[in-house]
């Protein structure tokens, strides 16, 4: 469903229970709900959508619970914006508990493994603990400031995965079905847009850093980084550059191994 979205976040929700302190997400159901640049948000259709879904599954025998909801970030990564975290809070209230779920279907492509997180937010007023710094999260340019504001807004879960005999089976004959569209596709072509928009991205971040060095100097921006315990834009940079090369080397090195597969002799 979030690769469906293309460039447009989508929206949907989670059906599932709680044990103990865990979570369970057991199925999802998508809203008819779009939006673009983390401007995805519910609207009284989608409310009245969801629970005329809720109450059919019930006279199906369908037992789980609405336990959360989850939209796409494409091309940014998995964190809560503004509004989501506005969102979350909002089901937290009244819906408690409740989960929120991010994933970027771009960097899943690009990335060759599922990029996804799962967040719930403090309480309105609470100020978190000072904690170790989490994974480092490789924010556009143009995110950077709404990340930065709401970040400390909310914490995220770690995340397992399972699947039931039928869910093996209905993967077996999805793979029985696709696997020549998953081999002949590309990393590389199905994402060139934003791989472009990664190329730019780190220029914009280029210069924005090469002002800040000329501006404060190399070693008194150093040592103000190392009393402030906070990572210098350069090693920031650094990392950003780093991911974006070791994803395009990950395409490139896919492409070769299937033409030696099937074109080489």
């Amino acid at each position: 469903h979030a690769r469906s979205g293309g460039t447009n976040e989508v929206m949907g929700v989670m059906q599932g229970k709680v044990d103990g302190s865990t979570m369970v997400v057991m199925d999802a159901f998508a809203l008819p709900v779009e939006g673009t640049e983390t401007r995805v948000n519910a609207q009284a259709d989608a409310y009245e959508y969801m629970v005329n879904y809720a109450d059919l599954s019930k006279k199906v025998g369908r037992l789980e619970h609405i336990v959360g909801w989850y939209h796409s970030h494409p091309g940014y990564g998995c964190w809560l914006s503004g509004i989501d975290v506005s969102t979350q809070l909002q089901n937290q209230q009244y819906s408690e508990p409740f989960l929120a779920v991010v994933i970027d279907p771009t960097r899943t492509v690009s990335a060759g493994r599922v990029e996804i997180g799962a967040f719930r937010t403090y309480p309105q007023g609470y100020t978190p603990p000072e904690e170790a710094p989490s994974e480092y999260q490789a924010v556009p340019l143009s995110k950077i400031e709404d990340f930065g504001v709401h970040c400390k807004a909310y914490y995220s879960l770690p995340i397992s995965y399972f699947k039931s005999t039928a869910d093996s089976r209905l993967l077996d004959l999805l793979w029985n079905k696709y696997w020549v569209n998953t081999l002949s596709s590309s990393p590389l072509l199905a994402n060139r847009e934003y791989i472009v928009g990664q190329l730019s991205d780190l220029a914009e971040k280029s210069e924005q850093v090469d002002v800040q060095l000329a501006q404060s100097g190399r070693f008194s921006g150093y040592v103000f980084a190392e009393k402030q315990k906070k990572e210098l834009p350069l090693a920031k940079l650094s990392k950003d550059s780093s991911k974006a090369s070791v994803e395009q080397v990950h395409g490139l090195m896919s492409q070769v191994i299937k033409n030696y597969l099937f074109n080489g002799r």
